[in-house]
């Protein structure tokens, strides 16, 4: 079985013709294109456990829909995502064991993010304001990024959570090694029209504009013979696993869950996990 073939069967909690109703998601298709729209604007859509699983369900039932040709992944309200859920984590999640922690990040950050690299349709980050850790794990997982003038990309965990940061190191495949390290060794923010200049980010556009100009690439790329774009794709990413992609971001989160038996980590979980948030906002980020 192929790696795109997995993806379809691993894809597989909603059936293709169920009716797409989501909590924590909005699903829209116009034309050939469907947009799924993280939907928790309040919480600068904070990737809870049950928004990624939603999202997990939606990229599913796309994939399984032979009108879908390509998916725009976008957030409602002003931010595209501030990263993972971390007052849920504190509640739910402090106090797991190393297996409880491991099989849960397996399944939810590095598996889920391996999903939307391996969808056999073409995919679209539409991104604004924060872009933020998981955020950015998730964006990068996509074949390209529309970004609004205002959108930001950063991650500055390994200040906040200390070691136990990073899951899915997609950083040095997007950014280059050394404007990686940058990012992650300071937590510092890298701008849409900088993210663009180094190839992370394809187009940027006004804010205003963000939504139509997605739709339009989104609409043309459609325009394309479906099985032809799945396999150009999937020679693509091969350009990438072929450089050892995979296997370097497999090697990471095995080392990356090590962190979680450290002494850092185990201090920050004590002040509570949730106290990043405000120490990443009272830092600007």
């Amino acid at each position: 079985m192929s790696i795109n073939d997995k993806t379809i069967a691993q894809l597989s909690h909603c059936e293709k013709g169920d009716e797409v109703n989501f909590e924590h998601l909005l699903y829209e298709q116009q034309g050939a294109v469907a947009r799924i729209w993280l939907n928790r604007p309040e919480q600068r859509n904070a990737q809870s456990q049950q928004l990624l699983q939603e999202l997990d369900d939606a990229l599913g039932h796309a994939v399984r829909d032979d009108s879908v040709h390509v998916v725009v992944l976008a957030g409602k309200g002003d931010h595209f995502s501030a990263g993972h859920d971390l007052k849920q984590a504190q509640r739910e999640r402090a106090n797991f064991t190393v297996e409880e922690r491991w099989q849960y990040e397996e399944r939810y950050y590095y598996d889920y993010c391996l999903r939307i690299f391996d969808l056999p349709k073409p995919t679209i980050a539409q991104v604004q304001g924060a872009c933020v850790a998981g955020g950015f794990m998730i964006a990068n997982m996509c074949d390209l990024i529309v970004a609004a003038d205002d959108a930001y990309f950063s991650d500055p965990v390994g200040h906040t959570l200390a070691t136990a940061a990073t899951e899915v190191l997609i950083h040095p495949w997007v950014l280059g090694l050394r404007k990686a390290k940058e990012m992650l060794f300071t937590g510092a923010r890298l701008s849409a029209e900088d993210a663009r200049e180094i190839g992370m980010v394809n187009r940027v556009v006004p804010r205003a504009e963000l939504d139509d100009v997605t739709m339009e690439l989104a609409q043309h790329i459609a325009k394309a013979p479906p099985f032809g774009l799945r396999l150009l794709k999937r020679s693509l990413n091969r350009c990438l696993d072929t450089q050892g992609m995979r296997n370097s971001m497999a090697a990471h989160f095995d080392t990356h869950q090590l962190s979680h038996v450290t002494e850092e980590f185990k201090a920050v979980r004590d002040k509570g996990l949730a106290n990043a948030i405000q120490k990443n906002k009272a830092a600007g980020q």
